[in-house]
């Protein structure tokens, strides 16, 4: 039995062993596969936790200022709701007289007209000389 004892205790030294070999390759496994999907992480273009955080941080700081400038601006357009600038209204007045004015014809050449002389202005009326009147006939 002592021959039935000693190959008990080789194969379970074989079997130990092969365990113990098992054991180091799956750590070699382990640290090939770990490897491997750090590569492919690193190429995906992923952000860490605290890069997140802090433009999660940026864009609240933003966005409140953002609400709080649109406050501003909804103020302001209130307050010029309210009050109308009276200059605009007096401009706006004062170009359109002068606009209505009429305009007097004047001669097209520097020579000077005999008096009772019809001269043509730049729109193609035709005025008297002598009193500056428009006579709406226009020159063909």
């Amino acid at each position: 039995m002592s021959a039935g004892n000693r190959l008990m205790d080789d194969l379970s030294r074989v079997a130990g062993g092969a365990l113990g070999a098992l054991g180091g390759l799956r750590g070699e496994v382990e640290v090939l596969v770990r490897q491997r999907m750090e590569r492919m992480v690193a190429s995906m273009d992923l952000v860490t936790r605290e890069e997140f955080d802090a433009v999660q941080a940026m864009a609240a700081e933003a966005r409140a200022k953002q609400e709080d400038l649109e406050q501003k601006v909804a103020d302001l357009e209130a307050k010029l709701a309210v009050k109308p600038e009276p200059s605009r209204a007096r401009r706006a007045t004062a170009t359109t007289t002068i606009r209505s004015t009429k305009k007097t014809p004047a001669p097209t050449s520097a020579t000077a007209t005999a008096p009772g002389a019809k001269v043509e202005d730049s729109t193609g009326d035709t005025a008297d000389e002598t009193n500056g009147e428009t006579t709406g006939e226009t020159k063909e």
